[in-house]
């Protein structure tokens, strides 16, 4: 049996802390690291012996797969801090582009026809490869909605290197859905809030395959 690939989760918030929590349900090992090794700590305290706690650096050097589940803005700062531990590795991104507007809903930060998985294609370290997943779905549902039975619930993914696409759908399984690729990082504003295949767009749900080709 092939080794998977290391993955560490950076950033423990709910997205995090849900991608962190259905690993272990599909029996993946993860590396956890957040601001504070104290967060780390908790959930391998609550999860078990498939999480591994690191500091931030630790965990970045360690995985082959890094998930950057904080937001989009660090993201940026992200890279220019960790650039050389970046250098190589597979990076996900599923971060959305929004910010709590004046009446309590959410607004767009960045351009109306801008989309957070290009702007930080051209940002990328060395040699990194981005794949924009696991964003699809809101907290909740990337909790709540894993591991579905009869049919697992998508979750959609752009990438631009077809290279790693294994490895993604690979760690879109372990997490309990169902992947499916929509084509390159172009496409990756369909997959972010307000976009027509994410669920707080005009999806508005979670879908199996077969609704999920349909909506394509």
């Amino acid at each position: 049996m092939t080794q998977k690939s290391k993955v560490a989760v950076i950033g423990l918030g709910n997205i995090g802390t849900a991608i962190a929590t259905n690993l272990t349900k599909g029996n993946r090992s993860v590396i956890v690291a957040d601001r504070t090794i104290e967060k780390a700590n908790q959930l391998y305290q609550k999860l078990g012996s498939l999480v591994q706690p690191a500091t931030i650096a630790d965990a970045v050097k360690e995985a082959d797969i890094v998930v950057l589940a904080i937001y989009f803005d660090p993201i940026k700062e992200f890279f220019k801090t960790y650039a050389q531990e970046l250098e190589g590795k597979i990076i996900v991104d599923p971060s959305n582009p929004i910010a709590l507007d004046e009446n309590g809903g959410f607004k767009k930060i960045i351009g109306s026809d801008e989309s957070a998985g290009q702007i930080l294609s051209t940002l990328l370290p060395n040699h990194a490869k981005l794949a924009k997943a696991l964003g699809t779905l809101g907290a909740a549902s990337l909790a709540n909605a894993s591991f579905q039975t009869p049919e697992k619930s998508v979750e959609f993914y752009t990438t631009d290197d077809t290279s790693i696409n294994n490895e993604i759908e690979e760690l879109i399984r372990d997490n309990g859905f169902e992947p499916l690729r929509i084509g390159n990082l172009n496409q990756s504003i369909r997959i972010e809030v307000f976009g027509d295949l994410h669920e707080f767009g005009a999806l508005g749900k979670t879908v199996t395959l077969s609704e999920a080709q349909q909506a394509i």
